[in-house]
């Protein structure tokens, strides 16, 4: 059985959905919507967790999400839920007409005491009711559109559920929604009162914020609107070592509207007396503050949060977590190998005394996460590094030149900036020519280390230096603080590399992981979006991102692993020296329309051995207006949304453009029921590659290719989108266009020069 299920709505959910959308949608915009190839899209969850044994009832707030019907969750073991509401603000119109209905109800009832022949029934009353409810669901404010729909879902969590985050994605009626946290937890739970684009809003910054009372260790859910402060207070005992971890960040990782790019929150500590004991607003170089602080008296405190800037609105959702809880704030080493035993040092807050070994919860794509227990209560998981190399542990003093270590290489460190300004040297002998590479990991693997590398020669000469290095697999990371430097070897000799941190400072939490030694090509893949809705029996694209290592830059084969039948990639390769492709992907023509998980893998020959690796499923997520990162997730997920053959090619080999000439491909509809000239498109067009015209056949179109004179030389597939539009009919004065969806990909290959 999958790892992932699609949890299906009862008929009489699915019924009062159907009902809501009847009354809140007029005919224009249901037909609108029907028409509409979006999916659903969701911009937060609230609560965003729950704990094991207990049934919440949670709001999933975003766009599209008329005609939810599912709920799938990844993993699903120990998770059932089911549908309770839908609502989506009214407008003005529509507030306007249920408001004056209700005045006109409410005139007939007062009548209605004073005059026997005006009759009221329980119908009437129940008909002012609902729609003095309904009048209500005009916002004092418009929300945000990204937000403004919210569907309610009924989420039971099994006592023995595994603890850690799911990924809840909502099935509506134009297909599957994007993947979203759901946090399973092990701590009792207090949630707020949930605000939607559909609640009656106070003044901004006007909202009751009197202190909620809670008792420890305790989970606290809750929302932050703009200029709110939320407060918590609870008894303490003195010498309790209270922990407060924040989650903000962690469940939206980027909203693409906001600067910097998500929910920056700030924790406060106070006594009974209002004085200020604590402050913390990240937690190192995490944005989400952690507070550590020893309870100095028996007493009432309390605990503030808000955003830094003074910034909200519904997606603005975090988890606090508040007892004396177990957290690891470093361990040491930060790697081991995949077979040999290793200790491990974990420093941290109410860990047991001499905590050295942490538990193995989950191994992927190199790395193991580390936690452990205290009072039945889990700690905060860290992640430490997975090499076949065999590593050296740091020994002081190695400082300088003359006292660092003669490493062979390849060779593999864990050390540690142990102080302020501290310098680490390590030696290796090497010849005229050969490349080179030093790379640190600590950054990526949570050390506050912000490292430099320097290569010298024998006379202390610099050769090469490096500071920071981007790691475009690493989605979650804004400061990439990891130095890598490669160089080819000028002269046989013994050569020193020296690391030290930029910010002058050091301590045991300031590890790394320093990899000396030839290049060890290799690539990473990432695959996005990760929930792909397809036409049963069509074509949809995706991208395919490589992530090269070391100098690898060969071709990489992609193919689907285990799929089920029917499902296939076309233009499966990343071309040699590329660092992405555009394919797409065909579902299955017979295929049940439920989510199905797909897997997707690459293969590559690295030094005449083949190499495979799968794609990790990821989402293109903005930051801040501008920056992209690519956000793993745990699933790739594809739907079947609707039926039909969609569009396909009438060739497979590849099509050979020039600059400066023309091209033509085929491509087949199929016969169409109703009359109107077809429109090509080609999707994300190579540089200087355009339509330059289409000519209709019997059951499809040929398309003809221009290429610039100027275009550069290039790889890749040629995707096609294709639009049938029909004549206007009864009342409509415009044509109707109606997506026929995207052609299969078609390899190309671009070369410099004109022809034709």
């Amino acid at each position: 059985m999958s790892a992932a299920r699609c949890l299906r709505l009862s008929p009489f959910a699915r019924l009062a959905l159907a009902g809501a959308m009847l009354v809140l949608l007029p005919p224009a915009v249901r037909a609108q919507n029907q028409a509409q190839a979006d999916p659903p899209h969701l911009g937060y969850i609230y609560p965003a967790g729950a704990r094991q044994g207990t049934t919440v009832r949670v709001c999933i707030g975003g766009q599209r999400l008329r005609g939810a019907e599912a709920v799938h969750v990844s993993p699903a073991a120990g998770i059932t839920a089911k549908f309770v509401d839908y609502e989506r603000p009214l407008t003005v119109d529509e507030a306007n007409k249920a408001r004056d209905e209700a005045r006109e109800l409410e005139k007939r009832r007062r009548a209605a005491k004073d005059n026997p022949a005006v009759k009221w029934t329980d119908a009437d009353e129940k008909k002012l009711t609902a729609l003095q409810s309904r009048s209500m669901m005009r916002a004092n404010r418009l929300p945000t559109p990204a937000v403004g729909e919210t569907v309610t879902v009924e989420i039971t969590v099994a006592p023995d559920a595994a603890p850690g985050v799911r990924e809840l994605r909502v099935l509506g009626a134009i297909g599957l929604s994007n993947p979203f946290a759901f946090h399973i937890g092990d701590l009792p739970e207090f949630s707020e009162p949930v605000v939607k684009g559909t609640s009656v809003r106070d003044a901004p910054g006007t909202r009751s914020r009197a202190a909620l009372e809670i008792a420890l260790p305790v989970t606290v859910n809750g929302q932050i609107l703009g200029g709110e402060v939320d407060r918590y207070r609870f008894e303490a005992r003195r010498g309790q070592q209270l922990t407060v971890i924040a989650r903000a960040r962690a469940l939206i990782p980027y909203l693409a509207d906001a600067v910097p790019g998500w929910f920056q929150a700030t924790l406060a500590l106070y006594d009974d007396e209002g004085r200020e004991l604590a402050y913390r607003d990240d937690f190192r170089f995490h944005p989400d503050p952690v507070l550590a602080y020893t309870i100095p008296a028996d007493g009432r405190y309390t605990i503030e949060i808000k955003d830094s800037i003074h910034r909200g609105r519904e997606d603005f959702v975090y988890r606090l977590s508040l007892g004396e809880l177990p957290f690891i704030t470093s361990v040491f080493p930060l790697g081991t190998t995949p077979t040999a035993p290793t200790r491990f040092a974990l420093r941290g807050w109410n860990l047991q005394a001499g905590a050295e070994n942490g538990q193995t919860i989950e191994h992927r794509d190199g790395f193991i996460d580390l936690s452990v227990q205290r009072h039945g209560f889990r700690s905060n998981a860290v992640r430490v590094h997975v090499d076949p190399l065999t590593p050296t542990l740091e020994a002081e003093p190695n400082d300088t030149a003359d006292t660092a270590p003669l490493l062979p290489l390849p060779a593999l460190v864990d050390g540690r900036i142990g102080r302020a300004d501290d310098i680490d040297v390590y030696r290796f002998t090497g010849r005229a020519g050969e490349p080179f590479v030093a790379e640190v990991l600590a950054r990526r693997l949570d050390s506050p280390l912000d490292s430099r590398l320097e290569l010298l020669d024998a006379q202390g000469a610099v050769l090469a230096s490096n500071d920071d290095c981007e790691d475009k697999a690493a989605g979650l990371l804004t400061h990439h603080a990891d130095s890598r430097l490669e160089i080819k070897l000028p002269a046989d000799g013994t050569y020193a590399v020296r690391l030290r941190d930029v910010q002058h400072r050091g301590g045991d939490e300031y590890a790394y992981r320093l990899r000396l030694g030839p290049l060890r090509p290799d690539f990473e893949l990432r695959v996005s979006p990760a929930t792909i809705n397809a036409r049963a029996g069509g074509s949809v694209p995706l991208t395919v991102y490589a992530v090269r290592r070391d100098g690898f830059t060969g071709e990489i084969a992609l193919g689907l692993i285990d799929a089920p039948p029917g499902f296939a990639l076309s233009g499966a390769r990343i071309p040699a020296g590329q660092d992405k492709v555009q394919l797409t992907l065909t579902a299955a023509s017979t295929v049940p329309r439920e989510p199905t998980p797909l897997k997707v893998a690459g293969r590559a020959l690295i030094g005449g051995q083949p190499v495979i690796h799968f794609a990790t499923p990821a989402e293109d997520m903005m930051q801040a207006f501008a920056y992209q990162h690519l956000v793993p997730a745990r699933e790739l997920v594809v739907y079947p949304a609707t039926r039909g053959s969609g569009v396909r090619t009438a060739q497979t080999k590849s099509v050979a453009l020039a600059a400066g000439g023309q091209a033509r491909v085929l491509l087949r509809t199929g016969s169409l029921r109703e009359p109107g000239p077809l429109h090509v498109a080609l999707v994300n067009p190579p540089t200087g590659v355009t339509v330059a015209g289409t000519s209709e056949t019997g059951d499809g179109v040929e398309v003809t290719l221009a290429c610039e004179a100027k275009a550069p030389a290039t790889a890749g597939n040629l995707i096609f989108s294709v639009t049938h539009e029909r004549p206007p009919t009864g009342k409509q004065k415009r044509p109707r266009r109606t997506p026929l969806g995207c052609a299969p990909a078609i390899p190309f290959t671009l070369t410099a020069g004109s022809g034709s």
